[in-house]
C-alpha cells in the first residue's frame, strides 16, 4: 500500500483471503451439521432405558401423523390396510416412541382381525393394561409402560397359544428385521428370535 491506496494486486490477494475464510467457515458448518445429524441418528438406534422420553413437540415432528394419532390421540387404524397386519418376516416389534422391544415375530399370529396380533409380549412388565369403556364398550387397553404410548387392546382368544390376544396397532410399532438387528442397535435381543 502506497499512500493509503490499495493496489489491484492487494485487492486480488484480499479477495482470495476472504473467499478462503468463507470456504473454511462453510466447510466447518457442514462438518458440524453432519456430526450433529450422525449423533441424532445414533441416538435413535437401539433401545436405551436411560434415554429420556421425547416431548410432545418432538414427537409431533418425528412421528408420522397416523403414528402420532394412535399413540398420543387414541386414534385407530383400518383393519387389513395397515403396515404390519400380514407381515411374516422374522424380527422385533418395538415401541414407535422409545424403540423398546415389545413383541417378537415368533409370538405373532393371524387372529383374522386385520391388525397385528401377538400371543404375548416380550416382557409383561413393559406394558400397562387399563380398562377402556369408551364408545359404550368394555375393553382392556394396552399401553407401553415407559412411553405411555397407546398400543391397542388385549382380550381372550382361544386361537392364541396363550389364550390371550394382544391386538396392537401397526402405527404404534416399528419393525426391526432379524437381519438388521446388529445395524440398528438390537444385537443383544437376537436370542429372542431363536425358535423354541
Amino acid at each position: 500500500m502506497y499512500g493509503g491506496r490499495i493496489t489491484s494486486e492487494e485487492k486480488s490477494t484480499l479477495r482470495t483471503y476472504i473467499w478462503m475464510v468463507i470456504a473454511v467457515a462453510l466447510a466447518a458448518g457442514g462438518i458440524y451439521f453432519f456430526v450433529l445429524d450422525q449423533k441424532q441418528q445414533k441416538e435413535m438406534y437401539g433401545f436405551d432405558p436411560n434415554r429420556p422420553i421425547p416431548t410432545d413437540e418432538v414427537l409431533r415432528k418425528r412421528l408420522k401423523s397416523e403414528e402420532y394419532a394412535v399413540v398420543r390421540q387414541n386414534g385407530s387404524e383400518t383393519p387389513f390396510q395397515n403396515e404390519f397386519w400380514n407381515n411374516s418376516r422374522a424380527g422385533l416389534y418395538v415401541d414407535v416412541i422409545t424403540g423398546e422391544p415389545l413383541f417378537t415375530s415368533l409370538d405373532k399370529y393371524d387372529n383374522g382381525l386385520g391388525i397385528p396380533a401377538f400371543s404375548k409380549p416380550i416382557a409383561k412388565d413393559s406394558l400397562v393394561e387399563r380398562a377402556d369403556t369408551s364408545e359404550g364398550m368394555q375393553r382392556t387397553e394396552v399401553r407401553a409402560k415407559r412411553s405411555d404410548a397407546r398400543l391397542g387392546y388385549v382380550f381372550p382368544d382361544p386361537k392364541s397359544p396363550t389364550g390371550q390376544c394382544y391386538s396392537i396397532y401397526s402405527a404404534a410399532l416399528h419393525f426391526i428385521p432379524k437381519e438388521q438387528l446388529k445395524d440398528k442397535g438390537y444385537e443383544s435381543y437376537a436370542s429372542l428370535l431363536d425358535k423354541k
